[in-house]
């Protein structure tokens, strides 16, 4: 899709007379307008079953053909979650032999599995590390994968399914603070990115565990967004509040962003698209 006919990538850093504004309500002004323009642009675009891609993201990802294997929807199905992490170790050794610069990582569950490739920020090497129904744990335990990459910037998205699906909130912050400890111990030249958990659809999801989702707040998703925003800084790591992006005025994920009130459909990944090119081009060293 044209970006109102730049590139997001492409655009000269803001000059603006803010004084002594702090350099977070910058950067949430910032992507607000830009989130207007998005959806701006969505909606003065004619509907059409194959997207075109983005320039930038189309070089990035031509740059290396072993970047995004997903199998398919019935191989998906047949793969345990041992046979999803030997995948991902398969992916992570063919990218170290070709020893890519500016290697990324998504890393987390379902939500950055399935971003689409082609809607990816260019000027970076992505690669997916992300196993649909991930928990802080899985992720702590997995990190060993990515050990012999050379790794630029690695943006972190985990937790939702821990809080699904009953983990405390003290266990998460503590599986969390560890995640983070150790990618700073084996990258110690990469930066970090946390992101924060997004809302979900509350009464309006069509999930198929609907109930799980009605018996968790939101109110308590911002408070552990508030705890791994500490954690970041705490770390030296970066911290991308995507929230009230995807949040409605009661605070639930809007129904335009998501499939089923949990999971984004194609307009949510372009919002969160969006978030990552500018917060590269504000916040992230070249």
């Amino acid at each position: 899709m044209p970006f109102l006919g730049r590139s997001i990538s492409k655009l000269p850093a803001p000059s603006l007379p803010i004084g002594n504004v702090p350099s977070w309500a910058v950067l949430s002004l910032l992507m607000n307008g830009l989130l207007f323009i998005t959806l701006l642009a969505l909606w003065r675009e004619p509907s059409d079953p194959k997207p075109s891609v983005l320039p930038e993201a189309q070089a990035s990802v031509q740059s290396i053909d072993t970047a995004f294997f997903l199998p398919e929807v019935g191989e998906v199905r047949r793969l345990n979650y041992q046979q999803w992490v030997t995948l991902l170790q398969d992916e992570m050794d063919a990218m170290v032999a070709k020893n890519p610069d500016h290697l990324t990582i998504l890393l987390g569950d379902s939500l950055s599995l399935w971003f689409p490739t082609e809607l990816l920020p260019g000027r970076r090497v992505w690669m997916n590390q992300g196993i649909s129904g991930e928990q802080t744990q899985g992720v702590l335990d997995r990190l060993s994968v990515m050990n012999a990459a050379e790794v630029d910037t690695i943006f972190l998205m985990i937790g939702i399914n821990d809080l699904i699906w009953g983990q405390s909130d003290e266990q998460i912050i503590q599986n969390y603070r560890a995640i983070v400890e150790t990618l700073s111990q084996q990258h110690p030249q990469a930066q970090i990115v946390v992101q924060s958990i997004l809302p979900h659809g509350a009464d309006a999801a069509t999930w198929e565990s609907r109930d799980r989702l009605i018996a968790l707040p939101n109110s308590r998703i911002q408070a552990m967004n508030e705890s791994l925003k500490t954690i970041a800084a705490d770390h030296g790591a970066e911290y991308l509040d995507l929230y009230a992006l995807f949040s409605n005025g009661e605070g639930n994920l809007r129904p335009d962003l998501t499939t089923d009130g949990l999971h984004l459909n194609r307009e949510g990944y372009l919002v969160w698209r969006s978030a990552i090119a500018l917060y590269s081009q504000l916040e992230l060293q070249p």
